[in-house]
């Protein structure tokens, strides 16, 4: 198929590729990963039911601004090359068609996160700061119901996280949400800390020290003030090292290139 080269020069969809390219590099280097699989999505502004997506077989750690796939909503590529992993699309396509709010959707493996998801009433509890930036945001789906092969899983994930920012997927791992990359990555890169000081407390058969309610409330209310403005600064300084260490990461005349190749 032949990309649609103006939905790929649009500028805003560019800006959409390589924050989440940048967020797919970055979530590879700490460790989100699990070898081809696992998948991040974003609607760029405007896309009108459009989502941009990392193609199948392509590693996060090799990941560029050009090798995402712009999908409508019924799952077609209509820019980029290569093709959509099944349980990626009936996921993110449903999640975005439910929660139009949630414009970046991050689904990961990750560790810690992923073994809260094993533990038998398994919850990130009100015991440290930083688990604080997620208290009353979290949904979890306790019944694990096989491979996202088709719509209805997707639905019944979208149902399960409701209003939600952030699910826990029974036996399986997260998805995270956020009004854009930099703040869905900012919440990734810390749920998988709050998860990781949570394990190891729980890891010395002691009890936890949990925070009051009307501490926590308050505390995540602080968080909440600033989240765009720290998330940004995060997610700035991540693509200033990616770019100072792979300086064409972002260079868009050779992706244009690489297009008109096809």
């Amino acid at each position: 198929m032949v990309p649609q080269t103006a939905e790929f020069r649009a500028d805003t969809v560019w800006n959409a590729r390589v924050d989440l390219a940048a967020a797919l590099r970055w979530a590879s280097r700490l460790g989100f990963g699990e070898g081809v699989c696992n998948h991040f999505s974003v609607m760029p502004p405007g896309g009108g039911g459009h989502c941009l997506i990392n193609p199948f077989g392509r590693h996060w750690a090799e990941m560029r601004p050009g090798d995402l796939l712009l999908l409508d909503d019924g799952g077609a590529v209509i820019d980029g090359s290569g093709e959509v992993e099944a349980t990626a699309f009936h996921i993110h396509s449903r999640l975005h068609r439910h929660r139009p709010d949630a414009v970046a959707v991050l689904h990961t493996h990750m560790p810690h996160a992923t073994a809260l998801t094993m533990i038998d009433g398994g919850r990130l509890e009100p015991s440290h700061q930083s688990a604080l930036r997620f208290y009353g945001v979290i949904a979890y789906d306790d019944h694990y119901n096989g491979l996202a092969l088709d719509a209805g899983e997707g639905d019944r994930l979208a149902a399960a996280m409701g209003e939600a920012r952030i699910l826990f997927m029974a036996n399986h791992g997260v998805i995270v949400t956020g009004p854009s990359v930099a703040e869905a990555f900012d919440a990734l890169y810390y749920l998988e800390r709050a998860c990781q000081v949570h394990l190891l407390a729980l890891s010395t058969g002691r009890p936890l020290r949990v925070i009051p309610e009307d501490v926590a409330k308050r505390t995540r209310a602080q968080f909440d003030q600033d989240a765009r403005l720290y998330a940004s600064a995060h997610f700035e300084a991540l693509k200033r090292m990616l770019k100072a260490e792979t300086p064409d990461f972002d260079d868009r005349s050779a992706a244009m290139e690489s297009v008109k190749a096809v």
